[in-house]
């Protein structure tokens, strides 16, 4: 997978904006609130990009994702 960078992409900035309160947000909060689509590649583009970010399971086909930690390079900014 060839993964967008986030300085260059307005699609992962609105993701990662989303998940900077570090709660715990479902694929449609992303969706709506982040007006994307591809959540869960998205996540993976955000992880390619040196964040960590957790899924959670909620329930039946309904997960989570949660801002676990930005890069090294970004936190001593």
């Amino acid at each position: 997978m060839h993964a967008a960078s986030v300085e260059k992409s307005e699609r992962l900035q609105r993701v990662l904006w989303l998940l900077l309160d570090e709660q715990w947000h479902t694929t449609m909060d992303i969706i709506d609130g982040a007006r994307v689509c591809a959540v869960n590649s998205i996540i993976a583009e955000l992880r390619a990009n040196g964040l960590r970010i957790e899924t959670r399971r909620m329930g039946r086909g309904v997960y989570a994702y949660r801002l676990v930690a930005l890069p090294r390079e970004a936190a001593c900014a």
